[in-house]
């Protein structure tokens, strides 16, 4: 249908022609109140704001030390929060003379994101704070 008889025939029904997909070809429009099809647009998104629910941050602390059945638990736990659609901090803590030897915890940071490279994406580089070394990873 043309854009003049389309035109017509919303203004002999009293409605509004509305454009629906312009990039589309040829471009979907519809002959409806425009007034009630933003009321439905509106009652949609707050519908969808209210399913959603926001993503948490969860945490989990490593020490430098740990041992490979921990490492194990530990990743596995951080598997199910990105399962779940949750973003999760990485921290390894350093503990005494431990800060001497920082390059031990970027290492440590490099095989835990190796080992979780099937479900999660690197958020942040990671980055000192304190006596403690963080990353944030969420799932893909």
């Amino acid at each position: 249908m043309s854009r003049g008889d389309a035109l017509k025939v919303a203004e002999e029904a009293g409605v509004d022609l509305v454009e629906i997909s312009p990039n589309a070809a040829p471009p979907v429009a519809k002959v409806v109140d425009w007034g009630k099809f933003q009321y439905q647009k509106m009652k949609e998104l707050q519908k969808s704001k209210k399913n959603s629910k926001p993503s948490e941050l969860k945490q989990m602390r490593f020490g430098l030390k740990i041992g490979a059945g921990d490492l194990d638990i530990k990743l596995r736990k951080i598997r199910s929060f990105l399962a779940a659609g949750h973003k999760v901090r990485i921290q390894i803590f350093y503990r005494g003379r431990e800060m001497a030897h920082k390059e031990l915890g970027f290492v440590m940071i490099d095989k835990i994101v190796a080992l979780l490279e099937d479900e999660a994406i690197l958020e942040q580089k990671p980055q000192m704070a304190g006596r403690n070394l963080s990353v944030v990873v969420r799932s893909k």
